[in-house]
C-alpha cells in the first residue's frame, strides 16, 4: 500500500514538472534536460526529485503547443525545416541527418536545429565551413552512445522568424551511421536525411 501511495503522489508531481518544463521548451527553446532541472527550481522542489522521462516531456510539449501555439507553431516549424534543408544541402557530402524537435515536429521559433554529420574524416566538415566562410563555435555534446562528440555551432539569422537560429552540427564517424536509424522507444525513426525532411515539408504544405 505504501508503494502505491508513493506512486500516486509522484504522478501529479511528474505531470506538474512536465508541464512546467514543456513551457520552457516551447517558449524559451530549452533542451529537455535543462528544462526539467529549471522546472524543479521554479516549482520549489528538491533537486533530487525524480524527473519525468523524455517521452512524458515530449507529450507535454505537444499538449502545450496545441493549447498555446497552435496558430503560429506550424509556420514556425516549416520555416525551421526549410532552413535545415538549406544547411543539409550545403553539407550534403557529409551525409547530414536532422534530429530533435525540427525532425519530430515540436519545434517553435525558439528551437535550435540539430544536424548530425557522418564523415569519413572528422575534420572535413570543419574545413568545409571554413572554405564557405561560415563562422562557427566549436564545442562538444553527448553523442549517440552517450560519449561526447564534437559540435560546430552556427548562429543563423532568420528574417522570417525574426530571431537568430542556432544550427548545431554534431560530428560522427561514418561507421556510426549504421546504427543511427534504429527505431526509438516509440518505434519512430529518430532522425532523417535530406530526402526524408523534404518529404515532411511537402506533406506540411
Amino acid at each position: 500500500m505504501a508503494g502505491e501511495s508513493r506512486a500516486m503522489t509522484s504522478a501529479p508531481i511528474h505531470a506538474e514538472i512536465a508541464q512546467a518544463a514543456a513551457r520552457l521548451v516551447a517558449e524559451e527553446g530549452l533542451e529537455y534536460g535543462p528544462a526539467k532541472r529549471r522546472a524543479l527550481k521554479l516549482l520549489g522542489l528538491p533537486a533530487r526529485t525524480p524527473l519525468p522521462d523524455n517521452d512524458v516531456l515530449e507529450d507535454a510539449v505537444r499538449e502545450h503547443i496545441a493549447l498555446y501555439c497552435a496558430d503560429t507553431q506550424p509556420d514556425e516549424l516549416r520555416t525551421l525545416r526549410g532552413l535545415a534543408v538549406e544547411w543539409m544541402q550545403r553539407l550534403a557530402p557529409f551525409r547530414p541527418h536532422v534530429a530533435g524537435a525540427v525532425w519530430h515536429g515540436t519545434a517553435t521559433r525558439h528551437s535550435d536545429i540539430y544536424l548530425q554529420l557522418f564523415c569519413d574524416d572528422p575534420k572535413s566538415a570543419e574545413i568545409a565551413l571554413i572554405n564557405q566562410g561560415v563562422s562557427y563555435e566549436p564545442g562538444s555534446a553527448p553523442g549517440l552512445q552517450g560519449a561526447p562528440v564534437d559540435v560546430l555551432s552556427i548562429a543563423c539569422p532568420s528574417r522570417a522568424l525574426g530571431v537568430v537560429v542556432g544550427v548545431h552540427l554534431l560530428i560522427y564517424d561514418l561507421d556510426d551511421l549504421r546504427g543511427a536509424l534504429r527505431p526509438d522507444r516509440r518505434g519512430r525513426v529518430p532522425r532523417g536525411d535530406l530526402a526524408a525532411l523534404r518529404h515532411l515539408l511537402e506533406n506540411d504544405t
